[in-house]
C-alpha cells in the first residue's frame, strides 16, 4: 500500500485501486445537494459501456475538481502542447442546422 503527503494529509492507495480503470466516456449529472460522475469506456462494436467508477460530490467539491483540472490542464499544455479536440464531421442527412428553416 503506497501512501504520499499531499497538503500535510496522508493518503494511502492500495495497490488495486492504483492500477485505475479507463474511460473514455463521464456522464455527469446533479442534484441541488450533489454532482455525480459515472466513469464508463465505450468500445468499437461493442453497444454498452459499463460504468466502471461513479465518483460523488458536493458542489463546492465539484467546482474545486473544475478549478483543479483547469489548472492541470494548462501546465500539461504549457509543457507537451495543446490539446486538440476533434470535432466530428457532420452528416449531410442530420436534419436542418441551426439558423436554417
Amino acid at each position: 500500500m503506497a501512501e504520499t503527503k499531499q497538503f500535510g494529509l496522508d493518503v494511502e492507495l492500495d495497490e488495486q485501486t492504483a492500477q485505475g480503470h479507463y474511460s473514455n466516456l463521464a456522464i455527469i449529472s446533479h442534484s441541488s445537494s450533489e454532482f455525480i460522475i459515472d466513469f464508463a469506456a465505450v468500445l468499437p462494436g461493442v453497444q454498452k459501456a459499463r460504468v466502471k467508477s461513479r465518483i460523488i460530490l458536493t458542489p463546492e467539491h465539484a467546482k474545486r475538481l473544475l478549478r483543479s483540472l483547469q489548472e492541470n490542464i494548462v501546465r500539461y499544455e504549457s509543457n507537451v502542447g495543446k490539446i486538440e479536440i476533434p470535432t466530428p464531421p457532420q452528416s449531410s442527412d442530420a436534419g436542418p442546422k441551426m439558423g436554417e428553416a
